[in-house]
């Protein structure tokens, strides 16, 4: 939707800060039902935010609610973060994004970043025109990361509610209050304290992949494991063309015989089945047996991510896939990006 700077910015100034608005709260306001709608572009919200020395450049992709966005709006937002980081003048990246889906557009980002300038994702809680609006304050936490020297090499990060958080882990915790974001198989990188970046630790582990083009062509889906479930769902995917399932499971990673066999059955006609929990906290692990344990289910070919939960799970599997394309060479690479 084109380029422009934001409101009384000087643009000859050297040091920039490009913000991509996508949408979300943070740009939405009450319709006449009293439903929020991202309306906003980023422009106005940026209007009266001061970064000192550095100017801000706004750019928008698209307008949207994230809850609607597909794998080609992600896809995109990684280009348009791509292209102002072309700019050597630019010191960082913030887009602004819907909260529903952000912890797998930074994850998607955070894979095929290797800049050591920060990229900043933030949005909001509560629409623009709300009279406690949290969104200006996070946008303003979000351009002091992006602009401070101390965020270099940090990846990509969440900045919300005064927290700085790695992409990789981060997921949405609330549905409705500010402290909308947490880590909770780890913690914050750092806070913001008084308007200034504190850090207060480095990401434990970043791993990167060259390219994921042709991401939107691929389909992953997420299949959830209760009692009496058998292997309908998972069968569906596949006949639906999905080339990699993440497959929700309980407890530390377990199902039953049905969906044993279902993985079995998945592995052998070549779609990769990812392994998570829909506990909170803690790493899946192949610690039980019986017919249906997360033993079982990784004898049959199903392969653990660790303490990643589905949505983020399911950006890794289609960012192997379109990488790398072979299942086989997916099963192998995917320990390598979980812990």
């Amino acid at each position: 939707m084109g380029r422009r700077a934001g409101p009384g910015v000087n643009l000859s100034a050297r040091r920039r800060v490009v913000v991509l608005g996508t949408g979300g709260t943070i740009a939405s306001r009450l319709d006449d039902s009293g439903a929020a709608t991202p309306v906003e572009l980023v422009g106005g919200l940026v209007a009266g935010l001061d970064l000192g020395d550095a100017a801000v450049v706004t750019r928008d992709l698209f307008v949207k609610d994230s809850s609607t966005l597909t794998t080609a709006d992600q896809a995109l937002i990684v280009a348009g973060v791509a292209d102002a980081l072309a700019d050597p003048d630019v010191v960082g990246v913030v887009v602004t994004h819907g909260t529903d889906t952000a912890e797998e557009t930074a994850y998607l980002l955070d894979l095929v970043h290797t800049d050591p300038r920060p990229v900043v994702l933030t949005g909001a809680q509560r629409p623009s025109d709300a009279p406690d609006a949290d969104g200006p304050g996070n946008l303003r936490d979000a351009l002091t990361v992006a602009a401070d020297p101390a965020a270099a090499g940090l990846g990509v990060l969440v900045v919300f509610d005064g927290l700085v958080l790695a992409a990789r882990g981060t997921r949405k915790v609330h549905t409705h209050e500010t402290a909308a974001f947490a880590q909770p198989d780890g913690g914050p990188l750092g806070r913001i304290v008084d308007g200034r970046l504190v850090v207060d630790r480095q990401p434990a582990h970043r791993e990167h992949l060259d390219v994921v083009r042709g991401i939107e062509q691929i389909r992953v889906d997420i299949a959830a494991v209760y009692p009496g479930v058998d292997g309908t769902a998972l069968a569906a995917f596949a006949d639906a063309g999905a080339r990699g399932i993440v497959l929700v499971a309980t407890g530390s990673g377990n199902a039953n015989p049905a969906i044993v066999a279902a993985v079995a059955e998945l592995t052998r006609r070549g779609v990769v089945v990812a392994l998570t929990t829909r506990v909170d906290t803690g790493p899946v692990a192949g610690i039980y047996g019986g017919g249906g344990g997360g033993a079982d289910l990784i004898a049959a070919g199903a392969v653990p991510l660790g303490t990643l939960r589905a949505g983020q799970g399911r950006t890794l599997l289609l960012a192997l896939l379109a990488a790398l394309g072979d299942p086989g060479q997916v099963r192998a690479a995917l320990p390598a990006y979980v812990d």
